[in-house]
């Protein structure tokens, strides 16, 4: 069905990261899926089973969410099975009617294997890459070769920043030409500024984040004791929590900061715009990134941020609303100190107007929807010339991901004699009256 100029697709989106879990993919998938909702295409969401969250939900704007029965194995990650979620998705493919398959997240297991058994079925699939890795350390080096294989036969992809295009690109082997940089946003109705902001001669930094070694704890733990000797007015506030915590309260306790260094721990997603609003500045000590959704929430409630320059960060925002620095104790004390004399200069109000204008979701949904577009006019291949691409992947590992294809073939086959598609029944499609969904993106969206 043609929709203006875009054709109205059936998206289904895989990732083992989504609600009832919270973070900036989760957050991603669900903004993404309303908007393309709103734009009148159908959006289907597959992830795996959270506690006794299982079967099938409905959120708002009338987003249906596949909890597919398996369990995580480490980190929310589902245990790698290779063919495990064949028969499963194979049948939400069907019964949904999807034409075009969104994966996100580079170590999600659940996105890997539905990206995998799509492209034996021969569905067009689009791969988000939501993070930045190495090349040198184990982890990242395992990581890549998986990313090469999943992505040997993407039809399309997608990167948040152009630095995490040029990651991807090196690590997966992927042309350029197929990736396209299409960047986070915010929602800015419910990321507003105070009505009335903190005043007096007390200066608040807030630090949200995950207390670990990736996000530039350990830094924290050097620069938090130097600004508090060099302002006696400066107070921090630090939600979040992680193994690395333990670090920031011994620090706390060595310099004996109580007072000026407040704990506040895990803070729901819903919490963090009032935690947000009680401070000044915001502190982004991360190690990598690559986008950083943190820093644009603080933007939109009007604070000033003070952030490593790594990764996709220096993209993220205007010079006038970020004091950049290297990822060094000293280099960031004195990037607080910048920050501290900019404050008097800054409106919050028009910080968040101007973020109104540069990030919204609506126009990460056009521009996504351009993205499946090209994908749907990929050619169709037959599995000798699929498998062709996977032998450059390694004079061993490439043909070992040949034999994990072939294998995949054959069982889809074996599936589609034990089950044939028209004993399958379709999902009829139903949508929600216009004046129940149009204010959907700020409300709470776990139903």
């Amino acid at each position: 069905m043609i929709m203006g100029d875009h054709q109205k697709h059936r998206i289904l989106m895989v990732s083992d990261f989504f609600y009832p879990n919270f973070g900036g993919v989760e957050n991603h998938i669900y903004y993404l899926s309303q908007c393309l909702l709103k734009l009148g295409h159908k959006v289907v969401v597959a992830t795996h089973a959270y506690g006794n969250r299982s079967g099938v939900r409905y959120m708002t704007g009338g987003l249906k969410v596949y909890y597919v029965p398996w369990r995580p194995f480490v980190m929310q990650n589902t245990l790698p099975t290779f063919y495990g979620l064949l028969p499963i998705i194979r049948t939400i493919l069907i019964r949904e009617r999807i034409t075009v398959l969104h994966g996100h997240q580079a170590f999600s297991t659940f996105c890997h294997e539905a990206l995998m058994h799509a492209r034996t079925m021969g569905y067009k699939v689009v791969f988000t890459d939501h993070s930045l890795y190495g090349f040198a350390d184990v982890g990242s080096i395992h990581m890549n070769k998986v990313l090469q294989f999943t992505l040997a036969d993407v039809s399309q992809a997608i990167c948040v920043s152009h630095t995490s295009k040029e990651n991807t690109v090196l690590r997966s082997g992927l042309p350029p030409e197929k990736v396209f940089v299409v960047p986070n946003a915010v929602d800015t109705a419910i990321f507003k500024p105070a009505v009335n902001r903190p005043s007096g001669p007390e200066i608040v930094i807030v630090v949200i984040s995950r207390l670990v070694y990736r996000k530039g704890v350990d830094l924290l733990v050097e620069v938090i004791p130097e600004v508090c000797r060099l302002h006696p007015n400066v107070r921090f506030i630090i939600g979040g929590d992680g193994p690395k915590r333990v670090r920031l309260e011994e620090m706390r306790e060595k310099h004996s900061l109580q007072d000026r260094v407040e704990m506040l721990g895990s803070v729901q997603h819903v919490q963090v715009r009032s935690v947000l609003i009680s401070g000044h500045i915001f502190l982004n000590s991360s190690l990598t990134e690559a986008f950083c959704i943190a820093i644009l929430e603080a933007a939109s409630c009007g604070l000033l941020t003070v952030s490593t320059r790594v990764g996709g960060v220096p993209e993220v925002l205007p010079d006038e609303m970020v004091v950049l620095a290297e990822p060094d104790p000293g280099d960031m004390v004195h990037a607080i100190q910048k920050a501290i004399s900019m404050l008097p200069k800054i409106d919050p109000q028009v910080m968040h107007n101007r973020m109104r204008e540069l990030y919204n979701w609506h126009d990460v949904a056009k521009r996504t929807e351009i993205v499946y577009d090209r994908a749907l006019k990929c050619s169709n291949q037959n599995l000798l010339e699929r498998l062709s691409r996977y032998l450059f992947c390694g004079a061993w590992a490439g043909k070992l991901f040949c034999l994990v294809m072939i294998v995949g073939f054959l069982l889809w086959q074996l599936l589609e004699l034990w089950q044939p598609v028209d004993d399958i029944e379709e999902v009829p499609d139903f949508s929600l009256p216009h004046n129940c969904d149009e204010d959907m993106l700020e409300e709470n969206p776990v139903k």
